[in-house]
């Protein structure tokens, strides 16, 4: 069935047709037109993943274009890293689907909701399925797109169309950087193929800055889309959108993208050690920044944005120390619990009609159990509780910055486990324990378009890491690394494993001191300073207001008003003499000779001076 693997975008891409075209006569069909879309990409995933473990990579492609003397080709690829993948964004994208049956109940736009949605999820199953940098480059840039028109969905509200517009313009700074490192990598190599381009730097046909400078375009774009520090501004802005499309764009599409891209350039970034260093600590500095703000924000979907920042952040970090397998675990684990965290979040969202500020929530275990529970399996996942999915790929990636040996690294990364314990039970006592601290009457429990996703969702979260255990020989990363030069990895003994549970624990202990029952002991009133720092994001977007936008700003202003005046009002004022010249001309013609005849004698004089102070210009 690999040869069949190209059909599992072609459904979503086929709903995004039929509702982009049945418009809103299938307002009621649009839900079950993408569910079944995605139902069956899901099933053929299944499929194809079975099919890989047990064989080889699979590709076929055709020519696209030629570029002088060079074969751009366009087709598909099945690897073992895809497979996996196109299992997840399936998976995670069709409970989406479901989820948002009930949660975008009544919007009149609903089929447009669904259309953008399934193309989402065609894009970035395209983008996993590209055998080559250029055709991945261009499902990237229609990702981009579609969390554009998403996150500003809610177009006639200012903060989703700012929002929609931020994420648009910072990811394209990105994106300058991975384009311009495309084309210095088909300069160096003369390909775009993952094969020859890699190959060629692996062979040392490149030289080591060029390689460097590669790496560096590369991640750059990856640094964009997984809203890494300094280009992390858009994604907790990007929570203006609806709250299903925040859960795919954290959990399986558009900022997975980014940890994506930097796998499949793997061999590049291991060519070249500074490229790596600047890995790893792009990626431990952001998962430290966002995990520190997280910890005061009191909007319960911006708190779970800024953990996704963090969380791409260890994936990063583990990347950068060598640890391949690591980083994919985490991405694929952090997939389904970061998802069921969203959607559970998305589920008292719903209940409070749209409220999100956790001050008042509180009260909600016994009212919305189901929710509860399930939003308690996936921040004990995201925690690193054992058994969950997100103890054993927490500790991959401690053990892969552990093995580097820099302990600036590890400490920064053991920080973060204790920094994401309490920032998520601080927000797990908030809502749902203690009393009821809302307005009006009490939430219930939503129905099961809601809580089936969830369930399903709390299933993976406990399960998901069983993939790579020490009792099974760590098979994720035999079938990940099979034949690669980068096969060998670095694992935990018990004494990590037991460091790692110690931060998780400690992290939930503290949080229950401070936040048991609904209390409400926040940083605030002991460090004021140091609140008011982390509340207003260490000023980052000021700075980046007062530096970079408004000068922008007040230069397009001033080239527009010297559009208007200078180049506009020259045109305008040309046209003008012509119109009042002909028009005083024009009254010259009133039939009267001794008038012609002065208008003549006074145009030869002209000529007649002109000639001469031409000729006495020229000599």
């Amino acid at each position: 069935m690999l040869q069949n693997a190209w059909l599992i975008p072609v459904f979503p891409l086929i709903a995004f047709l039929v509702l982009l075209l049945g418009g809103r006569r299938l307002s009621g069909a649009s839900s079950y037109i993408g569910i079944t879309a995605l139902a069956a990409s899901l099933a053929l995933s299944v499929i194809v993943l079975f099919d890989r473990i047990g064989g080889e990579t699979y590709g076929a492609t055709v020519r696209w274009l030629t570029i002088g003397s060079v074969d751009v080709t366009m087709g598909f690829e099945v690897t073992a890293l895809n497979s996996m993948m196109l299992f997840v964004v399936t998976a995670v994208s069709l409970l989406v689907h479901v989820f948002s049956k009930r949660y975008m109940a009544g919007d009149a736009r609903i089929h447009v909701f669904y259309a953008y949605l399934t193309f989402f999820t065609f894009s970035m199953l395209g983008l996993v399925l590209a055998p080559n940098l250029l055709q991945l480059f261009i499902f990237w840039e229609l990702v981009g797109l579609c969390s554009f028109l998403l996150v500003g969905f809610w177009y006639f509200k200012k903060e989703a169309a700012d929002a929609a517009k931020k994420a648009f313009l910072v990811t394209r700074i990105g994106d300058v950087g991975l384009l311009v490192g495309l084309v210095l990598l088909f300069n160096a190599t003369g390909s775009f193929e993952y094969g020859a381009a890699f190959s060629a730097i692996e062979n040392g046909e490149v030289s080591g800055a060029m390689v460097t400078a590669i790496a560096l375009c590369i991640f750059l774009g990856a640094v964009g889309k997984s809203a890494q520090f300094p280009l992390h501004v858009w994604l907790p802005d990007a929570m203006e959108g609806p709250t299903p499309v925040s859960a795919l764009i954290h959990a399986a599409t558009m900022v997975a993208a980014g940890v994506y891209l930097v796998a499949v350039a793997y061999p590049v970034f291991l060519a070249s050690g500074t490229a790596l260093t600047v890995v790893a600590y792009t990626g431990a500095v952001t998962a430290v920044f966002a995990a520190s703000i997280a910890l005061v924000n009191t909007d319960i979907k911006r708190i779970l944005a800024y953990s996704t920042v963090s969380q791409l952040g260890l994936m990063m970090l583990a990347l950068g120390t060598a640890g391949y397998v690591a980083g994919l675990f985490h991405l694929m684990t952090h997939a389904f619990f970061k998802a069921l965290l969203f959607l559970a979040a998305g589920s008292v969202i719903l209940a409070l009609h749209h409220r999100q500020d956790i001050n008042g929530m509180g009260g909600l275990w016994n009212r919305m159990r189901i929710t509860s529970v399930t939003f308690l399996i996936g921040a004990l996942a995201i925690a690193g509780i054992f058994p969950l999915a997100g103890f054993w790929s927490k500790e991959a990636v401690l053990a892969a910055v552990w093995a580097n040996g820099d302990m600036v690294l590890f400490t920064l990364a053991a920080v973060t486990s204790l920094l994401t314990a309490f920032y998520m039970f601080r927000l797990f006592f908030k809502v749902f324990t203690g009393s009821y601290r809302g307005e009006g009457e009490a939430p219930k429990e939503q129905v099961r378009t809601i809580t089936v996703p969830l369930v399903v969702l709390a299933g993976f979260a406990v399960t998901a890491g069983f993939v790579h255990l020490p009792f099974n020989g760590y098979w994720l990363e035999g079938f990940l690394t099979g034949g690669l030069a980068y096969g060998e990895q670095a694992h935990a003994g018990i004494g990590l494993a037991a460091v790692s549970l110690l931060l998780a624990a400690a992290g939930i202990g503290l949080a229950w001191l401070l936040y048991k029952g609904g209390r409400n002991l926040e940083l605030q009133a002991k460090m004021p300073a140091v609140h008011l720092i982390l509340r207003n994001k260490y000023f980052i977007d000021e700075f980046y207001s007062a530096v970079i936008v408004r000068p922008l700003l007040m230069l397009s202003r001033l080239f527009s008003a010297a559009d208007r005046q200078i180049i506009d009002g020259t045109v305008n004022l040309a046209g003008r003499l012509t119109f009042y010249t002909g028009k005083e001309a024009g009254k010259q013609h009133n039939g009267q000779l001794q008038t012609y005849g002065l208008v003549s004698v006074a145009g030869g004089l002209v000529l007649i001076a002109a000639a001469f102070m031409v000729r006495g210009y020229f000599g």
